[in-house]
């Protein structure tokens, strides 16, 4: 007879049990913050002018079309009509994939300094809260800092919380692309910090890309801070399931899509972020060689195989990293699955020597970011594994032109 103590049913209502336990403590300790919502009516207005729009005397393609689509559309046009649009309708060539990176990066700044004054009259609007006019002057300030000279903002949405990509190096030359996917509580205000600053998206994409120079200094690449989506607040409800990630997912098969060239892609998705990249994985392009994830709650897959994706599936974890204390299982949509750095999981699992605990995976000087470098760069045999062994070597060959091995 089987014990009581020891029964499948009696482990698994254990596994409910922890479950609903980590997440009633996250809802009711502070940690889960409400956002108030703003109807996304610019990004709506501009793709709604778009659609009514005429070029040459010809309607414009479907704002929703493929990107390849896009990018043809765009092709034919002269550079003074590509201009016309950008100033006409900023955030819908803004947010196009397929659209020509360069004349994204100008029509973001049209709708950031739009976005601005939307701001401006905010702060100075007496019939908002004294809270809501410091929102908006912490907004516009955030604002402020992304239409500095030099900044190359690939998306940017201000409804909501607000959402923003940014590149840092050459995208349109790059022969490696690198993107890093961030987790809960990413939006316009958290997207770039001034301490802890490798926490934050920006943070992130910017240490990410000094190792890669500092990895392959003849590889050109580029990296992309992608906080294009709306991320769970805070670690409640929306945390424990799939339903951010999966918009998230399609927003993410969407830009690397629209990316230029057919250069290699890689995916550096933290925390939340890998939920994302794991939800994304089945309909992502040949061209992801990779898909990396540190202090990962699960991938919603019981093993890297589920994922179905060409790309190499990496994972690392800091052993000081609270996430290991979350249970990894997935019960009536809840929960993320399988733990990537477990053995059966069948992902790569890396060192993170000297990482700082669930965000400090891409501080400088440690095994975790030194590791990400080298697989944006392709330097694939020069990773360090965990368990001071070579297990996560196997079958590599080394750097390809293609990014595969």
């Amino acid at each position: 007879m089987t014990s009581f103590d020891t029964s499948p049913q009696l482990n698994v209502w254990r596994a409910l049990l922890a479950l609903a336990v980590v997440f009633v403590m996250l809802a009711t300790t502070g940690w889960t913050a409400l956002r108030h919502q703003r109807h996304p009516a610019p990004l709506q207005a501009s793709l709604s002018a778009w659609e009514d729009g005429r070029v040459a005397g010809k309607p414009l393609p479907d704002p929703q079309s493929a990107p390849t689509r896009l990018a043809r559309f765009f092709a034919s046009l002269s550079d003074a009509q590509r201009l016309r649009l950008a100033e006409r309708y900023p955030l819908a060539v803004g947010n196009m994939n397929g659209a020509p990176v360069e004349l994204r990066y100008r029509a973001n700044r049209i709708a950031l300094a739009e976005a601005r004054e939307t701001e401006l009259g905010r702060v100075h609007d007496t019939r908002l809260t004294p809270e809501g006019q410091e929102q908006a002057a912490r907004r516009m300030d955030r604002i402020d800092a992304l239409m500095r000279p030099g900044r190359h903002i690939l998306a940017f949405n201000p409804a909501g919380a607000g959402r923003v990509a940014e590149v840092f190096g050459d995208l349109r030359h790059a022969e490696r692309v690198s993107v890093v996917v961030p987790g809960v509580d990413t939006d316009l205000l958290t997207f770039q910090r001034s301490e802890r600053r490798h926490s934050a998206p920006v943070g992130m994409a910017k240490s990410l890309y000094k190792a890669e120079r500092q990895a392959g200094p003849s590889t050109r690449t580029a990296v992309i801070a992608w906080a294009d989506y709306t991320a769970p607040s805070g670690l409640g409800m929306d945390a424990a399931t799939a339903m951010r990630a999966e918009d998230g997912a399609d927003r993410l098969n969407a830009m690397v899509r629209g990316l230029p060239g057919l250069t290699p892609v890689s995916l550096f998705c933290h925390s939340y972020g890998s939920v994302v990249c794991g939800v994304a994985a089945r309909d992502l392009p040949e061209r992801v060689s990779d898909i990396a994830v540190a202090g990962s709650p699960g991938m919603r897959v019981e093993h890297a195989s589920q994922l179905r994706t060409t790309a190499r599936v990496w994972a690392m974890r800091d052993a000081d990293d609270w996430i290991q204390d979350v249970p990894h299982l997935e019960l009536g949509g809840l929960g993320h699955g399988a733990d990537p750095v477990a053995d059966g999981f069948g992902a790569r699992v890396l060192s993170a020597r000297d990482a700082r605990g669930h965000a400090g995976y891409f501080v400088p000087g440690t095994d975790s970011l030194r590791n990400f470098a080298t697989i944006g760069v392709g330097a694939y045999t020069a990773v360090s594994c965990a368990h001071r062994n070579d297990a996560c070597l196997a079958g590599l060959s080394g750097t390809t032109p293609t990014g595969r091995a």
